[in-house]
């Protein structure tokens, strides 16, 4: 197998990994993001003999950093963060998704949404109403949502029924193919804080440059050896 065939495969997982660095890079301030890499992984094929077998690298599944970020008060009536594990719950126009990102408001209708006017639902999956004429307006650590001192409803922790299956699909929104549950955690909720991106910018950056010298010197060895095939087959062509 040629040589090339064998850089290319690295090149374009090392692509996908500068992809994931600055899509980090970029939300450093995306309130709920949560960090993204790349996984690589080893294919081998049998050779033509026995003993011969052939591997290439590639980089097909991207993984979440489940890591908490940091928690910035706000201050915000319907700014809600989680501490500890498990996700919002929102219905979209193609289906539930989790989300960290705990910023809301309410729509024409007093129902609770993002600011893409996606609603966010409770325990039971049923969206949250708050009653315009309601004065104050409080969650408990456990979600309990209250207006002037009366329950109206309970916001609900979710998480994948398997933990693995966890499918970003834009920004701070995840599906999860397998189906969600009730998270069954710790965590407590906050009002008037939200989550900030647990991406760490030193990091990144020292990782950006890290993966573009790879990169760069995969791309030299890749052009060396085009010459060198370049040049055996015009001196077998004599």
């Amino acid at each position: 197998m040629s040589n090339g065939y064998i850089v290319l495969s690295r090149q374009s997982g090392l692509f996908s990994e500068l992809q994931s660095v600055a899509n980090n890079i970029a939300n450093m301030s995306t309130t709920g993001y949560r960090r993204e890499g790349v996984i690589f992984s080893e294919v081998i094929q049998s050779g033509r003999t026995k003993s011969e077998s052939i591997s290439m690298g590639a980089a097909r599944v991207r993984h979440t950093d489940e890591v908490q970020g940091p928690l910035k008060q706000t201050g915000g009536t319907f700014d809600f963060a989680i501490n500890g594990d498990g996700y919002f719950l929102i219905e979209t126009d193609q289906g539930e998704r989790l989300t960290r990102a705990g910023v809301f408001s309410t729509n024409g209708d007093g129902e609770l949404v993002t600011p893409d006017g996606f609603r966010l639902l409770d325990a039971g999956g049923a969206p949250i109403f708050v009653p315009a004429a309601a004065g104050s307006v409080a969650i408990s650590s456990d979600g309990t949502l209250s207006a002037d001192g009366q329950p109206l409803s309970q916001i609900g922790l979710w998480e994948p029924v398997d933990q693995t299956d966890l499918r970003r699909q834009q920004g701070v929104l995840f599906e999860a193919p397998g189906g969600v549950q009730p998270a069954v955690t710790g965590a407590t909720l906050l009002q008037g804080y939200v989550e900030g991106s647990n991406v760490d910018p030193l990091i990144e950056v020292a990782r950006m440059i890290e993966v573009q010298r790879a990169y760069e010197i995969g791309q030299s060895f890749r052009d060396k050896e085009g010459e060198r095939t370049k040049s055996m087959i015009e001196t077998l062509g004599k």
